[in-house]
């Protein structure tokens, strides 16, 4: 496991609909992931209602904020659904059946994955669509920007040694 996993762990679950249960995690995430604090932080001084409308303002109308990483590769052609495809074979690899709701490159899935497994090659490959989410997010002004700026601190520099 990547000394990350609690980050990774932390993270899908800040950027999954934030339900009682997130709610209710709330101190635990705080102090199990401090590079989280700024959004948990703002999550735990938001009413609920105001919590789950601002997400599903941010992430649920427009792909411009899109967790589905493979859009950001490959738009809404063809070769997505290859991709979607040897994203389940990747899991597979490591014994797990992706069996959720969402597709497989869900952000937050992908996340755990990774804290389970200790594999960061689909956040390495799908690093640039990361990068432009971070950024549209810090654009728009969002609190969730942290939770991105967090993970991709984690990931390699690019090859000119410089993050984007």
């Amino acid at each position: 496991m990547p000394s990350d996993a609690v980050l990774y762990q932390a993270a899908a679950l800040c950027l999954t609909y934030p339900d009682d249960d997130f709610i209710a995690r709330l101190p635990l995430l705080r102090q199990a992931a401090p590079q989280l604090r700024e959004f948990t932080d703002h999550a735990a001084v938001t009413p609920p209602q105001e919590l789950a409308a601002h997400y599903v303002r941010v992430f649920d109308f427009r792909n411009r904020h899109s967790l589905y990483l493979s859009w950001w590769h490959d738009g809404d052609t063809r070769r997505r659904g290859m991709s979607l495809v040897r994203v389940k074979e990747l899991y597979r690899r490591h014994g797990l059946e992706f069996s959720g709701e969402e597709l497989p490159d869900f952000l937050p899935a992908v996340l755990e994955f990774t804290a389970r497994t200790g594999d960061t090659s689909l956040l390495t490959e799908y690093r640039d669509g990361l990068e432009q989410l971070r950024a549209r997010l810090t654009d728009y002004g969002t609190p969730y920007a942290g939770v991105l700026d967090a993970v991709c601190a984690t990931l390699p520099t690019t090859l000119a040694g410089v993050r984007r």
